[in-house]
C-alpha cells in the first residue's frame, strides 16, 4: 500500500509538471511565438503595443501575468525539487517522516515560489509602463540585457549565492537541522527551503527579460541549469563556470556592433 501511494505523490508531482510546460507551450503558441520565442505577425504587433494604450492586452495586466508567472515557476522550479524530495524521502524511516510531511514539502516550496511570481508580475508590469521591455517582456535596449547578464553572472560568485545555494545542494542538511514532523511540519520546512531556493535562483527568472519568458527553449535552458546546480555531485561544479558565461556574454552583447 504504501508503494502505492509513494508511486501516486510521484506520478502527480511529474503530471503536474509536465502539465505546467504544457501550458507554457499554449501560451507560447496562442501570442503567436515559436519554441524559440521568435514572434510571427501578431507577436511582432503587440510588441509594438504602447501598454499605456492597450491596457486591456492580458500582458498589461497583474492577473494575466501572475498567472503565467505561477504556472511558470511549476514548469521550471518543481523539477529541482527532485533531489530535496528523495532526501526527504531518505529520512523518512529514521526521522519518523510521513507522506503528509512530504506533501508539505512541497506545498511549502511552492507556495514561496508563487509569491515571488506575484513580485516578479509586479516588476514586469513596472519595467513595461516604464518602457525597459515590450509587451512581450523583452528589454528593448541591449545596454539592458547586457546589465542583467553581467549582474546575474556576478551574482554567482557572490558570498549570498554560494550560502542559498548550500542549502539547496545539500537538503538533508538542512533537514537534519529543521526538523519538523507531519504535514505541518513540512510546510514549515518547504517554506524555508524555498525562501533560500529563490536566494540561489532568481537571476534565472529575471533572464527571462534577456531571452523572452516565453521562449521556451530559454526558459527550459535556465531550468537545466537550475537542476544541473543542485544535483548532489555535479552542482558546484557548474556554478562558477556558468556565472563566468553570463558575465562574458554581456560584455559581448554590450560591446558587440550597434
Amino acid at each position: 500500500m504504501q508503494g502505492i501511494v509513494r508511486s501516486g505523490l510521484w506520478l502527480g508531482f511529474f503530471a503536474t509538471i509536465l502539465g505546467a510546460w504544457w501550458t507554457m507551450y499554449a501560451m507560447s503558441t496562442s501570442m503567436g511565438l515559436d519554441l524559440l520565442g521568435r514572434p510571427g505577425a501578431m507577436a511582432q504587433a503587440m510588441q509594438g503595443m504602447d501598454p499605456r494604450m492597450d491596457m486591456a492586452m492580458p500582458m498589461a495586466r497583474f492577473g494575466p501575468l501572475f498567472a503565467m508567472w505561477a504556472i511558470m515557476m511549476a514548469a521550471m522550479m518543481l523539477p529541482t525539487l527532485v533531489p530535496t524530495l528523495r532526501s526527504y524521502e531518505d529520512l523518512m524511516v529514521s526521522a519518523d517522516g510521513t507522506r503528509g510531511g512530504w506533501l508539505g514539502v512541497s506545498l511549502g516550496y511552492f507556495l514561496v515560489w508563487v509569491s515571488f511570481a506575484a513580485a516578479i508580475a509586479a516588476l514586469q508590469l513596472g519595467l513595461l509602463f516604464a518602457g525597459w521591455i515590450d509587451m512581450l517582456g523583452i528589454a528593448t535596449s541591449r545596454g539592458l540585457s547586457a546589465a542583467l547578464l553581467i549582474a546575474v553572472g556576478a551574482f554567482q560568485f557572490s558570498r549570498a549565492k554560494a550560502v542559498c545555494h548550500g542549502v539547496c545542494h545539500a537538503p538533508t542538511l538542512f533537514f537534519l537541522g529543521h526538523w519538523r514532523r507531519g504535514c505541518a511540519g513540512g510546510l514549515r520546512m518547504g517554506l524555508g527551503l524555498g525562501a533560500f531556493c529563490v536566494g540561489c535562483c532568481w537571476g534565472f527568472m529575471v533572464l527571462g527579460f534577456v531571452g523572452g519568458f516565453m521562449n521556451l527553449a530559454w526558459m527550459g535552458l535556465a531550468t537545466l541549469f537550475m537542476v544541473l546546480e543542485k544535483l548532489p555531485q555535479l552542482g558546484h561544479l557548474v556554478m562558477k563556470p556558468l556565472g563566468g558565461a553570463l558575465i562574458a556574454a554581456g560584455v559581448a552583447l554590450a560591446m558587440g556592433p550597434i
